[in-house]
């Protein structure tokens, strides 16, 4: 058996930045919003008076406790912020993401394993901030995927060894569908992200030859994917066919899929798990109206689990959270019984189901 936690994005800049011990200077050049303080005043007027410098263990709450009881091999999300103090903020983009370099105890308390960055934040304070991100992260002992001082960096898999067990590999990918802009792909003279072209036969390929020249057998390759808007449940039949080509193809065993501010649908195919759109872990938003019907403040833990010299999944449990005064909180009973019904509602559509178990967790169920 080998079992990987899998988390969608983690937004700990910005408003969440503030409140940590050395908040980036909060300047922001957003339509409406000119300081990061502004997003910590909105979730104080709605969940009242936030702390200051808190610990770097306050933001993960229960998450913590979660990871502890599930202990699983290797732990990985999707980092969608820059980690530097660079002034430098990206012409021509709407929204910025920070967090001060001295605040990344923050993410080493949760002993992750992996920052993917391939995504639409990392390089908002330009490549400088990105160069500062990777010296940052990977001088705090986390390994990183999707970003690079060059395409060959960018592309390279993160590799988690796993005691008595083999490797876990995560390729990393941005697409333009998530809003990454155009600039930001890495060549061989230019720093930057892992960027996917398209979703057709021949991305395809690209990623199998990619995947072919690093695997080994035994190895868990996860594929992890910023692509799609913000909002909505709705899969496209190129996604769901990209999907599956991967698992066929390029011998994925799980895709991690996130962008949407909530969870999608989950599909389980050939064995493989599909996770369209993991949904927010952690973010800022507390208190902005909009788009109060998805539920951005309920996120998921997705702790999967593989058995076999096949790799095939064996299960996968999901734990119910709830984002609040900028930690993530165990979800109560009414919020997990809102994500069982609406995450089994989409899965019903790809051929899976969610089923309850004790003390709000859930269960994904399959054909």
């Amino acid at each position: 058996m080998i079992s990987l936690f899998l988390g969608g994005d983690v937004m700990t800049g910005r408003g969440i930045d503030q409140i940590l011990p050395y908040p980036s200077q909060p300047d922001l050049y957003e339509p409406y919003v000119r300081s990061a303080q502004e997003y910590v005043e909105l979730a104080e007027r709605e969940s009242g008076s936030l702390p200051r410098g808190v610990a770097y263990d306050y933001i993960w709450g229960d998450a913590l406790a979660i990871l502890e009881r599930e202990s699983p091999d290797a732990r990985i999300v999707n980092l969608e912020t820059a980690v530097t103090a660079s002034d430098e903020a990206w012409p021509d983009k709407a929204v910025h993401y920070r967090m001060h370099p001295a605040n990344v105890p923050c993410l080493a308390t949760a002993r992750l394993d992996c920052c993917v960055l391939a995504n639409n934040h990392v390089l908002d304070w330009g490549r400088g901030g990105l160069e500062e991100t990777l010296a940052t992260l990977r001088a705090a002992g986390l390994r990183t995927a999707g970003a690079g001082r060059d395409a060959i960096e960018a592309a390279a898999p993160a590799v988690i060894e796993v005691s008595g067990q083999g490797r876990v590999l995560i390729f990393a990918y941005g697409m333009s569908t998530s809003g990454v802009p155009a600039a930001w792909a890495a060549t061989r003279h230019r720093s930057g992200m892992n960027m996917l072209e398209d979703l057709s036969p021949r991305s395809v390929d690209a990623v199998a030859r990619h995947v072919r020249e690093h695997r080994r057998d035994g190895d868990i390759a996860v594929l992890s994917i910023h692509w799609g808007a913000n909002w909505g449940y709705g899969i496209a039949a190129r996604e769901r066919d990209f999907a599956h080509q991967l698992v066929d193809v390029a011998a994925i065993d799980v895709v991690h899929g996130h962008s949407s501010h909530h969870a999608k649908g989950i599909e389980v195919y050939r064995d493989k798990p599909i996770l369209y759109g993991c949904g927010d872990l952690l973010n800022d938003y507390e208190g902005i109206s909009g788009h109060e019907a998805y539920r951005a403040d309920l996120g998921v833990m997705y702790f999967v689990t593989f058995g076999g010299a096949s790799r095939r999944l064996s299960q996968l449990v999901l734990e119910p959270t709830r984002t609040r005064r900028f930690r993530v909180n165990r979800a109560t009973e009414e919020e997990a019984s809102w994500l069982m019904a609406t995450l089994d509602r989409e899965g019903r559509k790809l051929g899976t189901r969610i089923e309850g178990r004790t003390g709000n967790a859930l269960a994904l169920g399959w054909s």
